[in-house]
């Protein structure tokens, strides 16, 4: 890549008028084979007719072939690139944003990605199962159309063992906690439905970065029923439209976070959703002290998002 291959506008969007997109429908022969997808009756595999799909990604780092390898150099030391990296398409449009979908697009996306969670989740070489999205070029996205990656890892992301051994030393889930604090002042509190609370959370590392928690104590992504599905659904797009709203359609990532999985795990993890707009680029304070500089408090951010939420949506 080099300057000017993805021109932008101040809010990490695509200006260049691309005539071609491998994700849009149509062009089923450019992208890797589907695993599985969401298509009009009779329609086959890999052709026109689909509402989702999921493929391996082209460009994976990637392979589930053989076992996880270390190796030693001297000092140094890496694993082989065992695991598997998936594109979740969830539109054929090429120009309809995630946050446009229907309530009914929106609980098929996240039942796909649960029915593939519980797929990977079989294979005793897979660790962790990273669902995230990356929309517009602040927040990563190299392609505009639409889609969600997930990725079964060999290994455990540093941030969860953490919350793991909070439960270890003290018998609580940290997110049960966490939730039980915030309520009893409600300052950092956007919005609370049937089965999640949507907040702001203390000393957060983004402007406006959110967290979707569900209330019943869920270890996997994969355990939420078709209510909180739904539910899920439905909150999720109040929030994005409330963000594209307040912040005038801004780069994002969402992440899924959730408990590993086919390791020795005494339970404490708890399952939910970082929602983190990419506002300002990090730069040398965040690179070399891990430090998060955020000009926009949590109390702040929660109050704008509580004043851009709809309380009904289309469907």
């Amino acid at each position: 890549l080099k300057a000017g291959d993805f021109p932008i506008n101040k809010n990490g969007d695509y200006v260049t008028n691309r005539s071609f997109c491998p994700f849009c429908e149509g062009n089923e022969a450019f992208t890797t084979e589907e695993i599985m997808a969401v298509r009009d009756q009779d329609s086959p595999p890999n052709t026109a007719g689909w509402k989702i799909r999921l493929i391996p990604n082209k460009f994976s780092a990637f392979k589930l072939q053989g076992d996880l390898n270390l190796n030693r150099t001297g000092i140094y030391s890496n694993y082989s690139g065992l695991g598997t990296h998936e594109v979740l398409i969830e539109t054929p449009k090429h120009n309809e944003e995630f946050h446009q979908l229907s309530i009914r697009d929106m609980v098929l996306i996240y039942t796909m990605m649960q029915q593939r969670y519980s797929q990977l989740a079989r294979d005793p070489r897979i660790k962790y199962i990273q669902v995230y999205k990356n929309r517009g070029l602040f927040a990563g996205a190299s392609l505009e159309h639409s889609h969600s990656q997930i990725m079964g890892l060999p290994i455990i992301p540093q941030n969860i063992p953490g919350v793991i051994e909070h439960y270890r030393n003290t018998g609580e889930c940290l997110i049960c906690s966490i939730v039980k604090q915030e309520r009893e002042t409600g300052v950092r509190i956007v919005s609370e439905t049937d089965h999640f609370l949507l907040l702001c959370p203390y000393a957060s590392r983004f402007s406006y970065e959110s967290w979707i928690i569900p209330k019943r104590h869920i270890e996997h992504f994969s355990n939420l029923n078709d209510r909180e599905i739904e539910n899920l659904s439905r909150l999720m797009k109040r929030l994005l439209n409330g963000l594209v709203k307040a912040l005038s359609n801004p780069s994002y990532n969402i992440i899924i976070n959730t408990a590993p999985v086919n390791v020795p795990y005494e339970g404490g993890y708890h399952c939910y959703i970082e929602i983190n707009p990419r506002l300002i680029i990090s730069a040398g304070a965040e690179i070399s002290t891990g430090y998060y500089v955020n000009p926009a408090a949590p109390e702040i951010s929660a109050s704008l998002l509580r004043s851009k939420l709809d309380d009904e949506i289309a469907e």
